[in-house]
């Protein structure tokens, strides 16, 4: 896969290096030199340019990159500027930081894939996101091990775990399965809840809108979520 990073702060190097050690190809991109020079051997590549230029921004591999991702914090008015240069170059995926509920109203009126939440969602569970097919969500034990959230792909829906053969196919372990059930408030509004059903069995039946909880070595579970 082929990732543009623009804005090397915490979040955004962070990512950038995660990808990278992945296998992945990642051009990082700042406005700062400092941080450029810095991540130079630590990413692919890395850019010292200004993302909200036009004519700087479309010489740069957009048709060959896979996922745009706007990590710019410290600027929203440059966060904005050039998620809306991305998205009026037509990149295949779209991804953009958001600082506060305004700015990601704006970021939604631009037309993002999705939004970031660095404050709640770390680097590490947003490369495995990246990487992985179908990740709700991830808990990082270790630097090759995870437990990891994902929906039900459409091939399992109604078999049991048994008949997928996770731990002799894919070397992995089914922990839980968690329910999306609405739930209506004393004043008549529904909102979805998380139930998680308990450890999971050979004979649990995997249902369409499910969540299954599993475990595993990160390459393991790669080779399961992309299959």
């Amino acid at each position: 896969m082929k990732y543009i990073i623009v804005g090397l702060g915490n979040f955004g190097a962070s990512l950038a290096k995660k990808l990278t050690s992945q296998g992945n190809e990642v051009i990082g991109i700042d406005n700062n030199m400092a941080k450029v020079d810095n991540y130079k051997e630590k990413i692919t590549h890395t850019i010292c340019m200004d993302s909200t230029d036009e004519f700087t921004v479309s010489g740069l591999p957009l048709n060959e990159t896979d996922v745009v991702i706007v990590a710019i914090g410290e600027d929203k008015g440059s966060n904005v500027m050039t998620t809306a240069l991305f998205k009026n170059l037509q990149v295949k995926r779209l991804i953009s930081r958001a600082i506060d509920p305004l700015h990601e109203k704006v970021l939604t009126a631009i037309g993002v894939d999705e939004i970031v939440h660095p404050e709640e969602e770390t680097a590490e569970r947003w490369a495995k996101k990246l990487c992985m097919e179908n990740v709700v969500d991830s808990f990082e034990l270790s630097d090759n091990y995870s437990i990891i959230e994902i929906s039900i792909p459409k091939k399992y829906v109604g078999k049991s775990i048994l008949e997928i053969q996770l731990r002799k196919n894919y070397n992995i372990l089914a922990l839980t399965t968690i329910k999306k059930t609405e739930v209506k408030s004393v004043v008549g509004k529904s909102r979805n809840e998380d139930r998680v059903q308990g450890v999971a069995s050979p004979d649990t039946i995997l249902e369409e809108n499910d969540i299954l909880v599993i475990y595993g070595e990160n390459k393991d579970l790669k080779r399961f979520t992309n299959q």
